[in-house]
This record gives structure tokens, sequence and C-alpha cells, in this order.
């Protein structure tokens, strides 16, 4: 055995690998800087350890991690599937650059049926499921939830709006006049009738459609021998829409259970992961997943370490079609049955209906990998044309672009924008409230917000980009540098976006330090594209933030003015009427209601929004 080059002098490796036991546990790789840099599992530490200093590497990757580790590090568990929890734990919290990472992403929403209230509602929901009621999901967009709430607001007319507006409320709303709701809100429907609808929607959701079908069937025919067309005819309109959901959505009726279908595809150095999401014999729809680090690993290998991660946050189903061999499927089997409360298997071989879910998901995965090839290579085109039209020998790896909002001056929001070379990173972006700068001072405004993103970054924080971009022309321009300089950071190339004339796009003036005249670049530039989309991401980030600063700023400056009103009463009615809205239309009565609101207080907050102000 020989020590690998790139390994400190003071690691001796012989000794570490005594010291090792031939138990389960999780190792972690680290260079010369400390930093995590691969972390594993292993069933016999001494072994697995072992093997990365034993002959040579297998491939490019682990040729490159065996240059750069300095020392390792390691935890014993009990058991395996401990080992596997920890890894996961640890590569979460450190992503280190040589595992295959699954990006993080948004949670993925469900329907909520709350079954805690009289007339439940059916709604979006998206977050941690604690509260009571029924989740049917997880659906791979916000979209495809919309879609459905929109079929089932159609097909069984369940209410879908908030308590708050549900309580309040003297008549039928438009929901009721476009028939997308029976107004249980005003006792238009018994409570019988409509927990019959609810049944209905919820075996609908649970893929149990036949049933509602043969239930439908039976009211109308009742109907019709009670000579009742009206009803009769309604009932039978509301089959034949349920029929064409059920033509568009099934793709296995015989098999109701639910099931992700995992397809691969690898291509250029990057792999793509599709994930067909099946409930209740419903085919909900898909969604791409791009792991990082993945250009030298297996396909097994892949799928592996995307179900361990992709997994370990979010409940997974009873079946997961993999389509390829898995080593440690078995392990993984059973970390994710403790973890969930139910047995799930790891199909690795299938044939007949799950056959062909997997070529649909494999045909997912490759056109979605296609679309990402042509993405990136018109990105890289768009970064080299940039680093020529600004004098660079490289081309931009990482872009970030400042902008400033605020409504007559008051309440600044500032943005901060990052694209990499494959595209945004939504997850570097930041806002800034600004405060302590005169009304309508951009400059101040942009200068507080570089400095505070930049002191971050000197404390260890982030990363320097290659190029700077700032909304604004030369003034911006000049109070940027004066920050930049105050704060010792130089080597950064700043540009600064102007609106051309008109403001129209495809005029902009780039002004850039040093340079007197500003560099104008045509319309059809690859360069000027990447930055207008640079500039207006930044533009609609900080945008939206301001708005949202501003709505807080209204709730809660309208309920401060009332005496007696302090932070956790205003936060209590806030929620209960879900916003200020609620609270202006809301009676004495309804106030009182509230935990924490006297007659007398909620009598003060009537009259506050009614004009009676004393």
């Amino acid at each position: 055995m020989s020590d690998p080059q790139g390994v400190e002098d003071t690691f001796d490796i012989r000794a570490f690998l005594e010291t090792l036991s031939h138990g389960p546990g999780v190792y972690r790789m680290l260079d010369t800087e400390e930093r995590i840099i691969y972390v594993g599992k292993a069933r016999d530490l001494r072994r697995r350890v072992g093997s990365y200093f034993q002959g040579r590497a297998a491939d490019a990757k682990t040729m490159a991690l065996r240059k750069a580790i300095a020392r390792c590090e390691v935890t014993v568990t009990r058991t395996e599937t401990e080992a596997l929890l920890l890894e996961n734990a640890l590569i979460k919290a450190h992503r280190p650059r040589f595992n295959v990472l699954l990006r993080d992403d948004k949670s993925y929403p469900y329907i909520y049926l709350a079954t805690g209230h009289e007339y439940p509602r059916l709604a979006f929901y998206r977050g941690a499921r604690r509260g009571e009621g029924r989740y049917f999901g997880p659906y791979p967009s916000a979209g495809a939830v919309r879609e459905t709430l929109n079929q089932l607001q159609k097909l069984f007319r369940i209410r879908q709006c908030e308590d708050s507006f549900y309580a309040n409320r003297s008549r039928p709303c438009l929901q009721y006049q476009i028939r997308r709701c029976t107004a249980p809100c005003v006792g238009l429907i018994s409570r019988e009738d409509y927990a019959r609808d609810v049944a209905d929607a919820q075996a609908f959701l649970e893929g149990r459609s036949n049933q509602v079908t043969e239930r439908l069937a039976e009211r109308m025919e009742a109907a019709a021998e009670r000579l009742d067309f009206e009803t009769a005819a309604r009932l039978r309109d509301q089959i034949a829409r349920l029929k064409r959901v059920e033509e568009r959505q099934f793709v296995a009726a015989s098999d109701a259970r639910d099931v992700d279908v995992l397809g691969l595809s690898q291509s250029g150095g990057l792999a793509c992961v599709a994930v067909l999401f099946i409930r209740g014999g419903r085919l909900l729809g898909s969604r791409s997943h791009f792991p990082r680090g993945a250009e030298d690993a297996s396909p097994g290998d892949i799928l592996q370490a995307f179900i361990s991660q992709y997994y370990a946050e979010r409940e997974a189903p009873r079946s997961i079609v993999a389509g390829r061999v898995i080593e440690d499927a078995a392990l993984l089997e059973s970390a994710l049955g403790e973890q969930t409360g139910h047995r799930v298997e790891i199909r690795q071989r299938v044939r007949g209906e799950r056959a062909r879910w997997l070529e649909m998901a494999r045909a997912n995965a490759e056109q979605a990998l296609e679309a990402r090839i042509a993405s990136d290579a018109s990105l890289q085109a768009q970064r080299e044309a940039l680093a020529e039209a600004l004098g660079l020998h490289d081309a931009p790896e990482r872009l970030e672009c400042f902008d400033v909002s605020h409504l007559g001056g008051t309440q600044t929001v500032a943005s901060c924008v990052v694209f990499g070379t494959e595209g945004p990173r939504r997850t570097d972006y930041r806002r800034f409230n600004i405060e302590g700068v005169m009304p309508g001072d951009d400059y101040g405004a942009l200068a507080q917000a570089v400095r505070r993103r930049y002191t971050r970054l000197k404390q260890g924080e982030g990363q320097l980009p290659d190029v700077l971009f700032i909304d604004g022309g030369r003034g911006q321009l000049g109070a940027v540098l004066e920050v930049l300089e105050d704060m010792q950071l130089d080597g950064l190339t700043i540009v600064a976006v102007a609106k051309g004339h008109a403001r129209k796009p495809g005029r902009e003036r780039l002004f850039l330090a040093g340079r007197n005249e500003p560099l104008i670049l045509p319309g059809n530039s690859r360069a000027l594209h990447l930055v207008q989309q640079l500039r207006d991401e930044a533009h609609r980030f900080a945008i939206t933030g301001q708005r949202a600063r501003r709505g807080r700023s209204a709730s809660t400056s309208q309920l401060e003015s009332i005496p007696g009103l302090g932070p956790k009463r205003r936060r209590e009615l806030l929620k209960a009427f879900g916003g200020l809205q609620g609270v202006a239309r809301a009676g004495v009565d309804d106030l009182v209601r509230v935990r924490g609101i006297s007659r007398q207080l909620a009598q003060r907050v009537y009259d506050h929004f009614r004009g009676d102000r004393g």
C-alpha cells in the first residue's frame, strides 16, 4: 500500500487504518483546508476506507478524490441503517463536492382536506403535514395541484375558501354563481349532502373513481324514477365529466397502489432522474432532477444516492420502481420503512404495466436532459460572448446583480440575484431592507446593500462574483466603487446597466470602471441578452420584496394605531381572519372570539375600521 500523492505527511494512513474496526459506520474525507469533500457509509469501515488507498484509482473522480484527501474521520454506528441516516445528514449539512448531490428543492405540494371542520374545505398545501386532516399527493408542481382542485370544484363543488372568509358570509359568493360551490356558508346544502360530496371527492383522490361513478349512476337512476329530471341530468353531466378526467389521468386502473417510478438518463457528464408520481392508479405528473457530481458514477450508484437523499425528508410510497440494480436496496428499504412507518419496496426488475411506466419515466429523463444540455450550451455561448464584450480572459462563472425598489422613497428594498454556469442560483439570492438612508437616495441604498452583502462574504460566507452588475448609471457605479474600495475588495469587474433612450430594451448602456464612454452592445448580442436577463431578474426580485414589505407595513400600521392592541394580539387577529381585510369586515362578536380580545377592545377595533375613532 502506498500513500497517494496529495495526502499530508502528518496523516499516517497505515496507522489510521489500524485504528478502524470492521463494524459499520460513516467516514468523512477532508482536504488541507479542513473542508469535508466526501462522505460515505460502510458495512466494514476498515475495508471500505482502506480501498481508497490501495492500487490504482478506478476512475478519474476517485483519482481526484485521492489527491485531495488530507485526512479522514470516522463515526462508528451500531447498524448499517444508522450509518445510512447519518450519511444523509452529513451530506445535506456539508454538500461535499465529490458526493453525488441532489440539489435542495422546495417541498412538494399536496391537496389538503380539512376534515376537522363541519363543512371541510379542499386547499393547496405545502409544508410539514402536522395539521388535522387528509393530505393527497405529493404533486410534481403547484400547477398540477391547482388543475386538480379546479377539476374537483367542477365535479363535486367542495368549498376552497379560507375559514375566515367562510365564517363572515351573509350571501353566496361568485363560486356558487358559477356552480363551483354549493354555498354551505349560508346553509344552501345540508350537512349530510355536503358530507356525501366530500366522500366522493376523497374517493376520487384515492383513485376509487369507479366507486364514485357507480354511486352517481345509482343517484341518477333514483332521480329519474321520482321524475326529478333536472337532478338526473346534472348527475349525468357529472358522470361524463368524471369519465373525461379519468381518460386523461389514469395510467393503470388495475393497480391502485402509490408508486414512484424513477427514470435515469446520462449524457455529456450530466445525469437526469425523472420521477413519475402515480397515486391510486392516477398519473399526477413528473419532475426532473439533475444530481451534481454524477460524471463518473454508475447508474446504480446515482439512483442509490438519489433515493437515499430524496426520501430523507419526504414520505416514500409503498413502491419505488428503479429499474436498475442497486447494491444497498435492502438497506434502503429497511431505512425508508422505519422512517415512514410502512413497508417500502424498491423494484429493480419489472414487467408489464410497471415496465411501461419505467419506459415513460426514462423518456421523460432523456427529454429533460437534452433540454438541459441545449440550455447549458446556450448559457455557455452567452457567457463567452460576455467575456469577449467586457475583455475578460475567461468566461465568467458567477454573475451577481443589484437593484433597488421603493415606493415614493420609502420602504426601500434592495435585491441581489446570482447566475452561475447553470443559470439562476435562487438559493443564493438575497434581499435587504434598507434603513437609515434619505428617502429616494438610491446611491445610499445601493451602497448599504453592497456593504452588507460583501461584509458577510469577508466573514467567510459565500464567494465573490466574477462580474458584479448594478442596475443604474455612472452615479450608481461610483457609489459601489467607493464601498468596495473602502472594504478593500479589488479585482472585481463592475458594470452598471443603464436603460437606453425611452427605456427600450436593446438600447442599454454599460458603464465600466476606468472607462469614459459607455459600452453599447448590438441588440442581437448574446452578451446583452444575458445582461438583460440578469438585470430583469434583479428588478423582479426587488419589486416582489418591496411589495411584500409594503403589505406587511400596511397591515401592521393600521392595527398599531389602535390603543391596547399589542404585537401578540395583532398577530392573533391577522391569523384568525386571514389578513387585514378580514379584520376590517369582522363584527364585534366575531372579534371577541379571538384569544386575548376583550369586548371593549373588540369594540375599539370595530369602531376604528368604521371611522369612529373617538
